[in-house]
């Protein structure tokens, strides 16, 4: 008659299988059997692969999960982060004058535009010189102001955006610069 080495000793750690004349231990999901062939040990799911998670692969007995860095929320399928836009969400701290810009992984409070004279402030990101203005002569038309977030990691060369000039005023050219933020020479004009 078979002895039931699973009920009368039971020497596996986890799940004990009878066989007839002796017996086999399993282990649970996320765990391996041992040499001794009786010890489960837990599985490191994060050291099989780098792409389990987009951030970070945290294991845990018998499984892992995913964690993202702050400023970020996990997504439904457990693996991948998504920024959260603080701006829309209404989770900053600027002040009523400042616009809130979003950035990954966080927020930045920009100052309003600040005209220089002689240019007058004709909307929130542009400063025209009024034509009738002396001191506008050898001066640009208009000022435009643009934020963007620069995302690291690109491949570069690569065009960031485009402006396009018009032909509006007959006789007028047209001349494009950097104003500011050029100082080592990271980015061109073309």
């Amino acid at each position: 008659i078979d002895v039931n080495e699973c009920t009368s000793q039971n020497p596996c750690t986890q799940t004990c299988v009878n066989t007839y004349g002796s017996f086999l231990c399993r282990c649970e999901p996320g765990y391996e059997l041992e040499a001794d062939g009786v010890n489960c040990s837990d599985m490191d799911e994060c050291s099989f692969s780098e792409f389990l998670c987009q951030h970070e692969c945290v294991n845990t007995p018998g499984s892992y999960y995913c964690s993202c860095p702050s400023g970020y929320n996990l997504l439904d399928d457990s693996r991948s982060c998504q920024d959260i836009n603080e701006c829309e969400n209404r989770n900053f701290t600027c002040t009523p004058q400042q616009t809130c810009f979003n950035i990954a992984g966080g927020y930045k409070c920009l100052d309003p535009v600040r005209c220089e004279d002689p240019y007058i402030q004709i909307n929130e990101n542009r400063c025209m010189c009024p034509a009738e203005n002396t001191g506008c002569r050898d001066q640009p038309f208009t000022i435009l102001y643009r934020v963007m977030d620069m995302v690291s990691g690109r491949s570069v060369p690569s065009d960031i955006f485009q402006m396009q000039a018009t032909t509006r005023y007959p006789g007028a050219y047209y001349i494009f610069q950097i104003k500011s933020g050029n100082e080592g020479r990271e980015f061109y004009m073309r």
